[in-house]
């Protein structure tokens, strides 16, 4: 199975850190992201794993070479220049005849990626996006009122959120949806289909799962490792 990890970022919420080295390759604990990443899409059977890199290319593709010493077959795919979240994916047109998995390369996961495989396959869908509950405790307490009198008390209520959690299983033939050559994103894609009454299922995500776009996260990120990724 094919998995394509979008490595290009720039990771500009982690300077200083990312003016070194580029942010899939940040460590964590004792393996940098990419091969956290990568260790956990093999156990779930992906044995080709492009790397779609941009910003300090040569870093990735020096670090992991051809990937033999992970046990799976890596291929780097270079943008000439910044093709957004959807646009990298295009470049592999010709390659990608059968259903693979679209990841962001600064995602830590212990999500099934088989099941979310599996699901993908049974839908009609052309996508098949991951979705995260995020819930956030608010502190203060929420008065309710009419008029001049107090109606009810809610103490401190969290806030939930249903957020798009950066993983996703395309079929082929979404590809002709995505411009050549052009920046375009995922959340583009998704109003493109919204807006043609394109069906695109979601998968919810139980397991652990954590963005380390910015320092507090990679902070957070470097506290877990030994109890969710070690």
């Amino acid at each position: 199975m094919i998995a394509i990890i979008l490595s290009g970022g720039l990771g500009t919420r982690l300077r200083p850190f990312t003016e070194i080295i580029p942010k899939p390759l940040l460590p964590i604990g004792e393996k940098a992201v990419l091969e956290i990443q990568i260790d956990h899409l093999k156990e779930h059977g992906f044995n080709h794993i492009f790397l779609a890199t941009n910003y300090k290319s040569d870093y990735i593709e020096n670090f992991f070479g051809d990937g033999s010493k992970y046990g799976v077959k890596l291929t780097i795919s270079k943008e000439d220049k910044p093709l957004g979240t959807a646009g990298p994916v295009k470049l592999l047109k010709n390659i990608l005849t059968e259903p693979f998995l679209v990841m962001n390369g600064d995602i830590l996961t212990q999500l099934n990626y088989s099941g979310l495989y599996r699901f993908a396959m049974e839908q009609e869908s052309l996508l098949t996006i991951s979705t995260k509950e995020i819930v956030t405790p608010f502190q203060f307490g929420n008065i309710f009122t009419e008029g001049d009198y107090v109606t009810g008390i809610e103490e401190k209520p969290d806030f939930r959120t249903t957020i798009l959690a950066g993983i996703y299983i395309f079929k082929p033939e979404i590809l002709g949806l995505i411009p050549d050559d052009t920046y375009y994103g995922m959340d583009t894609l998704i109003k493109t289909m919204i807006a043609k009454q394109m069906p695109i299922t979601h998968y919810p995500i139980k397991e652990y799962w954590l963005d380390i776009g910015q320092i507090t996260d990679y902070e957070k990120a470097q506290e877990i490792y030994k109890e969710h990724f070690q």
